[in-house]
């Protein structure tokens, strides 16, 4: 069977062989209304200045949300614009006790970059859960690489470092901006790590995703989608985020954070190839930026930036037939 995990660390689908054969192409749409569950946290001295339009200033943008060991929901944002020094990111986090709670309690700063283990200062972006087994896995960038952290509890996570003593496990060059890494695990023999993410080599934006059986060594990467109507600059494919549903699998990649937002949904019944250089597999567009799939208790939920870009919100979503059959 394949099981796949969202950015949060949710199990979202489990794919029996017997059932593999039932193909429905499908839409995802989102079934308001939506609520608030984070803002833009209070940093104390690390606090930036709070932005006049939605280009400037301290803002919470890519996020992971997962429910721990304990049961609470766990949420942890990337803040920019704040008085961090170098590139002005940290991770700050909120906790729930149920996912469709509003305000969640924010926890204060949970993560800041470290050269000490080869991280960029001030350079950490996009954060994602999985949880295999009895442990949480942390997935994030540093600006240059995409690195790993590992936590038995699912709140206090330790860098998992690499035999060379840093966090980076593998990145598209110093001036590609790896970033936005969503990982799943494919249950074959052996176990395999998918993980997708984005970089913009050369101001080419693109989602890659590589391989791997033990977190260590990666395969060498594939673009999976690039290009087509969104175009190819370097926020031309943000946030990759693959999940599968009734036969296919959807990549949802972002291209606006505002103005409006804006994330390009596409279908395949590869999850190696969304299209590249071609709208082919294009299904729709969602009016959100940076969206997080989540499935509790029978029920699926999309979690998204503000559209002012000053707090996260989540909604539930739904799926329905397009008619349109590959």
């Amino acid at each position: 069977m394949v099981t796949f995990m969202h950015r949060a660390g949710l199990l979202l689908i489990v794919m029996l062989a017997g059932c593999a054969g039932t193909s429905v192409p499908m839409m995802p749409r989102v079934q308001g209304p939506w609520w608030t569950v984070a803002g833009n946290p209070d940093l104390g001295e690390l606090n930036g200045p709070r932005p006049g339009d939605r280009r400037g200033g301290q803002q919470p943008v890519d996020f992971a949300v997962w429910q721990a060991a304990d049961g609470t929901w766990q949420l942890w944002s990337c803040i920019r614009g704040t008085k961090c020094e170098g590139n002005t990111r940290l991770f700050y986090g909120w906790e729930g006790a149920r996912l469709t709670d509003r305000d969640w309690k924010p926890m204060g700063i949970k993560m800041r970059a470290d050269p000490q283990y080869g991280e960029t200062p001030g350079g950490l972006q996009a954060p994602h859960v999985v949880r295999e087994g009895d442990t949480y896995y942390l997935f994030y960038g540093d600006w240059v690489n995409i690195c790993l952290a590992c936590s038995l509890n699912g709140k206090t996570f330790e860098r998992w470092l690499m035999p060379n003593g840093e966090a980076g496990m593998f990145s598209e060059g110093d001036k590609a901006n790896t970033r936005d890494a969503m990982a799943t695990v494919v249950r074959s023999d052996p176990m395999t790590w998918y993980c997708y993410y984005t970089a913009s080599g050369e101001g080419v934006g693109a989602d890659y995703c590589r391989t791997s059986h033990d977190l260590r060594t990666w395969s060498e990467p594939k673009v999976v989608a690039r290009g087509g109507m969104t175009g190819t600059g370097g926020g031309s494919a943000e946030c990759p985020h693959v999940v599968f549903h009734s036969g296919y699998y959807y990549l949802f990649r972002t291209q606006r954070y505002g103005g409006p937002p804006t994330t390009s949904v596409y279908r395949s019944k590869d999850p190696m190839d969304f299209g590249v250089d071609t709208d082919d597999k294009f299904v729709c567009l969602i009016e959100v930026a940076a969206p997080e799939i989540v499935i509790h208790e029978g029920q699926w939920y999309i979690a998204a930036l503000l559209p002012d870009l000053q707090g996260i919100r989540i909604a539930r979503l739904a799926w329905v037939p397009d008619g349109i059959v590959q």
